[in-house]
């Protein structure tokens, strides 16, 4: 079943039917639906197991989701094992979620009828074309996944009453005008305020310091001054660039390619059919398909009696009709028996296929139409170089394996077999490796027992698809403690910056005195800026926020705090006035509102989550399933 999936899933209908079985639409967590193993769950909602299977089935979709959208950003993150522990547990808390809701729904008594979930899977709009249901694009799409009609309408049938309990949860939720009007007014609300900026490195440069004090604080924070292990890489590294420029393609190359190629240079022959389906593969389902197909025999309309008989019955209302098909995409009995019908109007034989018994009907053919090789002779060129190329890629990479795990000691020999060269960096601190030496694949090929411990090339490392390095300890120097003469520069800056940092604070605490005892700075080298007009967001964020943390101030007065900047300087905050805004009047259909509600839907979902969660007992594995 899964090689089916995976060879449709570039079928946008198919990933939306995976979509609908491994995402719920609340929550994007895996259902509950696919059957687990033997092993003790990983979780259990009342009295519903998700399995380990079902665990790591959701990890492995939704990490394919997450590289395919974060790309290398998110690789990386991957190869930190505490962000991919919660990670898993973020999944496994929202498949949680998914079965809390299911329960919750089932106590309502929540039921969806056949024709509800019928018109739901008509109207998907991946099954439809030209404003209508296609059956031939829904039936092509359960089968590359698998599914039978009956499991894919269970599952509809399942987010449907899950959808029913999120809707009355979400609809309940309303905002009052003055609701509005109140947030409106905190939102929009802005402060006038001056300032004071007292720059902690002015302070600094006039700190003095002495050596005793030098040597006191390094003595305190020794830890501070360690030189991590340093390591020299060498490494020979392989990519695809560059390896299709000199692939010669012959003309008779391309022609044998477009030949066998054909059906990627035009549309291949369609035909537009109908079919009468009896569903099962016992006799009584084919003496039924027999004699349907004795009646058509004996004359009888083929669209009438596909409307009678047919156990299709999406096709049946439309007198058996699937509308066009193409090869590779029916089910192979299926479509032999229509590609050997010659003429329009033409009915097959009873035809067996998985679903069951057919009668096939030839309504209409539309010829293939192919693009001239002339057209197309380029585009091939550049397919056959890149083709090459990747298989050139692939023995160079097997070759490089191959010699750096046989002459493990060096890696000057897998250098000479793909005519490579071996490069080494500058020692660095392993934490601190930028480039390719940061990869967390390089990181843990490093780490590694051979390499580490006994001086070996490391395996082969895939970086991607063109991409792969080898790579081996040059040298090593170990963590050592630095002597005080040795940091003795960066010492004198990080205490006089401490020291600074502290002179500013100090002043600043001594000028707020002044100004909330007087209202005013006197006889100081100190002033204000001129007043500035501060929203909640703004690019000066600490001062913004301290801003509209001081109380308002009286008529004719101001109010005083101190805060940190971005770049560490210390300043001193005068708030003057704060500026009320003219509040429109706010539809409740305005975006605003829908923001509210939204966000107080969101909070009632958690709430009856939580409540959820305290009704039925949920309960997880150990730490290690996770």
């Amino acid at each position: 079943m899964m090689e089916r999936i995976r060879e449709g899933t570039n079928s946008l209908a198919v990933k939306i039917i995976l979509s609908l079985i491994i995402f719920s639409f609340a929550f994007a967590g895996v259902g509950s639906y696919l059957a687990g193993g033997s092993n003790p769950p990983a979780a259990t909602v009342g009295d519903k197991e998700i399995s380990r299977a079902q665990l790591e089935r959701a990890y492995q979709n939704e990490r394919a989701r997450m590289q395919q959208q974060a790309g290398e950003l998110f690789n990386q993150l991957l190869g930190d094992p505490e962000y991919v522990k919660r990670f898993r547990q973020n999944i496994l808390d929202r498949m949680v979620d998914d079965l809390l809701l299911e329960h919750e729904a089932s106590e309502l008594g929540l039921r969806v009828s056949d024709a509800q979930v019928k018109d739901a899977i008509r109207a998907m709009p991946q099954f439809r074309q030209g404003g209508q249901f296609n059956n031939e694009r829904y039936q092509a799409a359960l089968r590359q996944t698998g599914l039978s009609a009956d499991e894919f309408a269970n599952y509809v049938r399942t987010d449907l009453v899950r959808q029913q309990l999120l809707t009355a949860l979400q609809a309940s939720e309303f905002v009052l005008p003055s609701e509005l009007e109140s947030l409106y007014r905190l939102e929009a609300q802005s402060r006038e305020v001056r300032t004071i900026t007292l720059p902690v490195d002015a302070f600094a440069a006039k700190v003095s310091l002495s050596d005793e004090e030098l040597e006191a604080y390094y003595q305190a924070n020794q830890d501070d001054y360690v030189q991590p292990r340093m390591v020299k890489v060498a490494y020979v590294e392989l990519t695809g660039e560059g390896l299709a420029d000199d692939i010669q393609v012959t003309d008779e190359d391309i022609a044998a390619y477009y030949q066998e190629n054909q059906s990627q240079y035009g549309s291949q022959e369609r035909r537009k059919v109908s079919h009468i389906l009896i569903e099962g593969t016992g006799d009584d389902a084919k003496a039924r398909a027999e004699a349907a197909l004795e009646r058509l025999n004996q004359g009888e309309d083929f669209s009438e009696l596909a409307q009678q008989v047919s156990d299709d019955t999406y096709s049946a209302e439309q007198g058996g009709s699937l509308d066009w098909i193409e090869p590779g995409v029916m089910d192979p009995a299926f479509e032999k028996a229509a590609y050997a019908l010659a003429n329009k109007g033409d009915y097959s034989q009873v035809v067996k296929s998985d679903f069951g018994y057919h009668i096939i009907r030839l309504d209409d053919i539309d010829a293939a139409d192919i693009t001239p090789l002339s057209e197309v002779k380029d585009d091939i060129r550049v397919a056959l170089q890149q083709e090459r190329a990747a298989d050139r890629f692939y023995a160079q990479s097997t070759k490089l394996a191959e010699v750096a795990f046989e002459d493990a000691n060096g890696l000057e020999p897998a250098a000479a077999a793909i005519n490579g060269k071996v490069q080494i960096t500058d020692f660095f601190a392993p934490e601190q490796a930028q480039g390719v030496m940061a990869r967390p694949e390089v990181q843990q090929a490093l780490d590694s027992y051979d390499v580490r411990e006994n001086g070996l090339n490391s395996e082969l490392i895939e970086l991607s698809g063109e991409h792969a390095i080898v790579v081996r300890l040059d040298d090593v120097k170990p963590e050592k403690q630095l002597s005080f003469d040795e940091v003795k520069d960066q010492v004198v800056q990080t205490l006089a910056a401490q020291k600074g940092q502290q002179q500013a604070q100090e002043q600043a605490d001594a000028l707020l005195t002044q100004l909330e005892a007087n209202g005013a700075l006197t006889d100081s080298e100190y002033t204000f800026s001129e007043p500035q007009t501060l929203n909640r967001v703004a690019q000066q964020r600490a001062i913004s926020e301290l801003a509209f943390t001081l109380p308002k101030p009286e008529a004719d007065t101001s109010s005083y705090g101190v805060t940190t900047d971005e770049q560490g300087n210390v300043v001193v905050v005068a708030l003057d006035k704060v500026i009320e805004p003219e509040v429109p009047e706010i539809s409740p259909q305005s975006q605003m509102a829908a923001r509210v509600a939204r966000a107080m839907s969101n909070m009632s979902l958690s709430a009856t989550l939580e409540e959820l969660r305290n009704q039925v007992d949920v309960s997880y594995a150990d730490s290690d399933s996770q």
